[in-house]
């Protein structure tokens, strides 16, 4: 049923910044982007990683009112998607130098699966992670373009 991640979308505030902020991370222009009726960037999105994945930023005015972060007991119930990385202190470093928030620090949850995540300036959780299966999976540990180091 579920074959793979077709686009992550996150819901921002101002979509042109996103894409700047997310063009320096990742050494790539976003691959398509549209204007909202305004003439404002309304939506911009990135193809990365190994699989050319979809990351895509929607303005928040956009964003349907029954949309709420969800919660447990007072905390986050929402999904972290975590970012397979080649150098997970190196791209978690850049990460913070270019602006993003520490949220969770490198945490090894067993031999070979290691992750971080941080808040980007937009107030999405971005997770990153070096993980054995992804790249045994792929059979190869080159990075391509927009891949986070």
């Amino acid at each position: 049923m579920l074959r793979g991640i077709a686009t992550v979308n996150q819901y921002v505030e101002d979509p042109a910044a996103a894409a700047a902020w997310y063009t320096e991370v990742l050494g790539i222009e976003p691959y398509f982007h549209r204007e909202g009726p305004d003439g404002r960037t309304a939506y911009v999105e990135f193809r990365i990683g190994d699989h050319q994945q979809e990351l895509g930023f929607i303005d928040r005015r956009f964003a349907p009112d029954t949309l709420a972060p969800t919660t447990v007991d007072g905390r986050s119930a929402g999904p972290l998607m975590h970012w397979h990385v080649d150098d997970l202190e190196g791209s978690l470093a850049r990460l913070v130098e270019l602006g993003a928030t520490p949220l969770l620090p490198i945490t090894e949850h067993g031999p070979g699966f290691i992750t971080a995540s941080v808040v980007d300036p937009f107030g999405n959780v971005l997770g990153i992670m070096t993980n054995v299966h992804y790249l045994a999976q792929l059979g190869d540990t080159a990075a391509p373009a927009g891949a986070i180091a």
